[in-house]
């Protein structure tokens, strides 16, 4: 059962059973076997402690983990919930944001790739691939190296490892990356192919993670190293990093994937979502004939100005 949770889920459990082990402690209660009241008692806490919908709603689900299903969904916690919501309505991240073209013309730049530095051309190659894929860093972290499979006109990359959205019966993630000819300086298959090269200099023979650090001993990067990059680089081609952090790019991408006529089914396929899911009308929308496979990175690519071309 554990198995089955997330570590990030399980950190995010540990530290609300922290919180309710020490209220049953001070009251003298059973940890496992509890009233309704009692719990309404440590969600009261929590509001008055100033927390948000989703911190309580998140506190409630790691409690449902423990307790008794009948509390958990009780009439009483439900109207709580929907009273701390109406009082504390959660806002979006973003209520706009950024177009990927600023950026895209800062990285034209950085061109040829082989006069980059290996750092450049790490932090290149990866806000690209968070832009033409539109993905978590996560999944960009997980992208090995016997995954991935050049044809003629892209690169297929297949993530095999777990990630946030697997589930059974969905299918995993593949990346395209397509060989973009109107403009080379921002062409993602080029990018790959030249960090390729020259990463095989430095990574170590047993190393199967394709993006590594741009400094000795070139160890496997992290997904917070790779949000760092991609924040930097945000910041270095005019981005407001104190709004936008590193996974804005999914939002920035993908809502303007969806302005510049991509439908929602690619847009949704690309991004890693369900068909049936309403999270990018949610939360990432804001202000199909033959291969569709590349579709969506080709359409990013297209965002930026054509001046250096």
């Amino acid at each position: 059962m554990l198995a089955s949770l997330a570590e990030s889920t399980l950190r995010q459990c540990n530290t609300c059973f922290r919180r309710w082990f020490a209220f049953c402690q001070d009251r003298n209660l059973n940890l496992f076997d509890v009233s309704v009241t009692h719990v309404l008692d440590f969600f009261v806490i929590l509001f008055q402690e100033g927390q948000k919908y989703g911190s309580i709603n998140s506190n409630k689900a790691a409690l449902s983990l423990v307790l008794n299903a009948v509390i958990m969904n009780d009439p009483q916690v439900t109207r709580f919930m929907k009273g701390v919501y109406k009082l504390r309505t959660p806002q979006p991240r973003y209520t706009f944001t950024w177009d990927p073209a600023i950026v895209l013309d800062y990285l034209s730049a950085w061109y040829p790739n082989s006069d980059l530095s290996f750092e450049r051309l790490s932090k290149k190659l990866t806000t690209l691939l968070a832009l033409i894929t539109a993905h978590r860093v996560q999944t960009l972290s997980l992208i090995k190296l016997s995954n991935i499979k050049k044809y003629n006109e892209k690169f297929v990359i297949n993530i095999t490892d777990q990630i946030k959205t697997s589930a059974v019966n969905r299918t995993p993630p593949t990346l395209i990356l397509p060989y973009f000819d109107e403009r080379p300086s921002i062409c993602p298959a080029r990018t790959l192919e030249h960090y390729l090269s020259v990463s095989a200099t430095k990574r170590k023979s047993n190393c199967d993670s394709l993006l590594i650090s741009f400094k000795k001993p070139f160890n496997n990067v992290t997904s917070q190293s790779l949000s760092r990059w991609i924040k930097v680089t945000l910041r270095e081609s005019g981005i407001d990093t104190s709004i936008f952090c590193a996974h804005s790019t999914r939002h920035a991408a993908t809502s303007a994937a969806n302005r510049f006529g991509v439908s929602l089914d690619i847009i949704k396929r690309t991004a890693g979502w369900t068909g049936r899911s309403e999270t990018f009308a949610k939360f990432y929308n804001r202000e199909v004939i033959a291969d569709t496979s590349d579709v969506f990175a080709r359409s990013i690519c297209r965002m930026a100005s054509v001046n250096d071309v």
